[in-house]
């Protein structure tokens, strides 16, 4: 009897055992998801309490990095594989002489082993009993000799040449495939920084204060460069006199074509409304940038809110702004006209491929630039 009394109280002590660790199992899977949730929120509220501009910019700033890295990369495998072909074709050309002057001296071999080493002095000494035609012969004989060592002389140190550049064509390549390793290495880890930006900025498009302040932050950044551009108004211009007439008839600053256009524009998941300055010209990384007409450099820096930015002084109160560049060529102070290079082009803060971002204002105030540029 106390037998089975205690062996109904091991199953039940087993079983309440049992329910207990699957309780705190739960539990503790509950509170995982909690801190979970807590670290997610946290992050939201960091992200809302710090600038949404300056984060946004350190991530492009880091793609822009990898980017510069990735295309001086490019350039040494470019220029390594150029110094690769000039080397082949000396190579080429030499051995091309060393095969002529082998024919050469395969044929001298066989008339030494046919007549000896004193068989060109025999046959020229007994051909006749002329005293002067054997001193001319003689005469001729050790300018043949001349000639031949000159030749092997020659043989002898293109041979050595070729060594070394067989040795340097072997170097060279080998440091093209490193060239080639380290550039296959930083174009993932260009592709690894893309997949956060695209992941910033869809954090940010997803949620509505997130989005109002990053829209409060641009506008604050067009005010302080509203500012810059008002200093300047006064500044003399040389060549850029004549702006005003040219409506219709500027050059494009770059080849592409409009991704966000001029204007006033509503955001149909939160239902805002805003007001872009210029136009975002979609176009390919590092595309060169010029300037649509000629004048003076008032700015050529970082901005935040924009980037690399460049800004010209066209006079008459008329200024055009370049955003967006990967690259600044130029100075404050320079005096540029259409021809000039400005940058290049780089991957937008904004949107998830390269693009120029352009504006044209007059005193101050923006202007579609689409009326201004060519039609095309």
């Amino acid at each position: 009897m106390a037998l089975r009394v205690f062996s109904i109280f091991l199953v039940v002590f087993l079983a309440v055992e049992s329910f207990a660790q699957e309780n705190a199992q739960q539990k503790l899977k509950e509170i995982e998801e909690s801190i979970k949730s807590q670290k997610k929120k946290l992050a939201e509220i960091k992200l809302y309490e710090s600038s949404i501009l300056d984060e946004i910019e350190k991530t492009n700033s880091e793609l822009l990095s990898v980017e510069a890295t990735l295309r001086r990369q490019k350039e040494k495998i470019q220029k390594t594989k150029s110094e690769i072909a000039t080397l082949e074709r000396d190579i080429s050309v030499l051995e091309k002489r060393l095969s002529g002057r082998k024919e050469w001296l395969k044929r001298k071999l066989r008339a030494v082993q046919k007549y000896g080493k004193i068989g060109d002095i025999i046959l020229l000494l007994s051909s006749s009993d002329d005293i002067g035609l054997i001193m001319r012969r003689t005469e001729y004989l050790n300018r043949l000799a001349s000639y031949e060592r000159t030749l092997i002389e020659g043989f002898k140190t293109d041979l050595e040449i070729l060594g070394k550049q067989k040795a340097s064509y072997d170097e060279l390549y080998a440091r093209l495939k490193k060239e080639e390793s380290d550039a296959k290495k930083t174009a993932e880890l260009l592709s690894e920084k893309k997949k956060k930006k695209e992941l910033t900025l869809a954090s940010i498009k997803k949620e509505k204060a997130t989005y109002e302040k990053l829209l409060r932050e641009l506008n604050e950044a067009s005010r302080r460069l509203t500012e810059i551009i008002r200093r300047t108004e006064d500044e003399k211009v040389v060549s850029g006199e004549g702006f005003r007439g040219l409506k219709g008839r500027l050059n494009w600053p770059t080849n592409g074509e409009i991704a966000v256009p001029y204007g006033r524009q509503k955001d149909p998941r939160f239902n805002s409304t805003i007001f872009r300055n210029g136009i975002y010209i979609k176009t390919s990384q590092a595309q060169e940038v010029r300037p649509v007409y000629s004048g003076k450099v008032v700015f050529a820096e970082w901005f935040k809110g924009y980037g690399q930015l460049v800004i010209v002084n066209h006079g008459e109160g008329y200024h055009t702004l370049y955003a967006n560049l990967s690259e600044i060529f130029l100075s404050v102070g320079d005096i540029i006209n259409q021809d000039t290079v400005i940058g290049r082009v780089g991957e937008s803060a904004m949107l998830d491929s390269p693009s120029l971002y352009f504006e044209i204002r007059y005193k101050g105030k923006p202007l579609d630039p689409v009326q201004w540029l060519k039609r095309r």
